[in-house]
């Protein structure tokens, strides 16, 4: 039988009908096992509790009772004039784009010097006991979150604090009591540091894992080219490992949205003025304290969708940036 012609001179094959495979008990019994079977508990214990929660948000329960009344979107409208959540929507906009920022770049920083940031002749190569630092670096993020904050409040307090004595100790009397966590202009930045602490020894270690996955070439014929080591992690590194900095920015932002463990180890209050009290803390105070969790669930669906704002920011800053072509030309 010979092939149709197509107007375009190439032969026209008919199309084939895929034959649809019978439903075996296997087939079925694997579907169910293997689809069924997660789906059900996705559904359960995630979107079940999510809508349960958008409920609550639109009603005035207090926790504590099986009434409650239907208030519609009155809670939210409470929210856009409650200048308390909005000084913590802020600050946790700040920590947002602060610590992932500032972990990320002394991360990379870090994970450079010790995969190729050694000798500028020979083989590329990183500092000489790299095992070491990168032991001492990821150590503080196998302590829990609770224990920093601990640890680094005593570290803060006035005048017993080790950092006061320390920097009385080299000649600056002016911090001999002062209150790092009490200053409204310092308890927000001292707060910050104790974060990027407890992360970056982590993200150190995720790019050095994907620095150590490019092919020792480039960064040779880089060093052949006259490329310096700024020019190179600038040109070279950051951008071969483009999907692991979103993916490290997209945790880091999710974690200072959170931050909830930190904040209230260090100032269970709020800090001075509000300063570091961030939204998971004023949601815990209103439905805990004050027994309004209506009004505290609309809090977290605010903070939900935040945080999915976020991450949808970050992809759509990736695309529009060139990540997807250059992921295309690289394969």
């Amino acid at each position: 039988m010979t092939p149709d012609v197509v107007p375009d001179g190439g032969p026209h094959r008919p199309a084939v009908r895929r034959r649809r495979r019978p439903l075996t008990f296997d087939r079925a019994s694997f579907m169910v096992v293997f689809l069924g079977l997660p789906l059900a508990v996705f559904v359960i214990f995630v979107v079940s509790p999510f809508v349960q929660a958008l409920w609550y948000s639109l009603t005035d329960w207090s926790g504590f009772s099986s009434g409650m009344n239907f208030v519609g979107f009155d809670n939210y409208v409470k929210l856009f004039h409650d200048d308390i959540f909005l000084k913590a929507v802020r600050n946790n906009v700040l920590l947002a784009i602060v610590v992932p920022v500032v972990t990320i770049v002394l991360a990379l920083t870090l994970a450079t010097l010790v995969t190729v940031g050694g000798s500028g002749t020979g083989t590329v190569r990183g500092l000489r006991n790299a095992g070491f630092y990168r032991i001492v670096s990821f150590f503080p993020y196998v302590i829990p979150a609770i224990v920093i904050g601990l640890i680094w409040a005593q570290v803060f307090t006035p005048g017993s604090g080790v950092l006061d004595a320390v920097l009385s100790k080299i000649g600056l009397h002016g911090f001999e009591n002062y209150a790092w966590l009490g200053d409204a202009r310092t308890a927000m930045p001292a707060s910050m540091f104790v974060m990027i602490w407890g992360f970056v020894g982590f993200y150190m270690v995720l790019f050095i894992a994907a620095i150590r996955g490019i092919e020792p070439e480039i960064f040779e014929a880089a060093r052949i080219d006259g490329a310096g080591r700024f020019r190179t992690a600038v040109s070279i590194t950051v951008p071969l490992i483009r999907d692991n900095v979103q993916t490290a920015y997209i945790y880091l932002g999710i974690a200072a949205l959170d931050a909830f463990v930190y904040m209230q180890a260090l100032n269970p209050g709020g800090g001075p003025q509000n300063s570091t009290l961030v939204m998971p803390q004023q949601l815990f105070t209103t439905a805990f304290t004050k027994g309004q969790f209506g009004y505290s669930t609309a809090m977290g669906v605010i903070l939900a969708a935040v945080t999915m704002l976020f991450a949808l920011l970050v992809f759509t800053v990736n695309a529009l940036t060139g990540g997807r072509e250059r992921k295309v030309k690289r394969r």
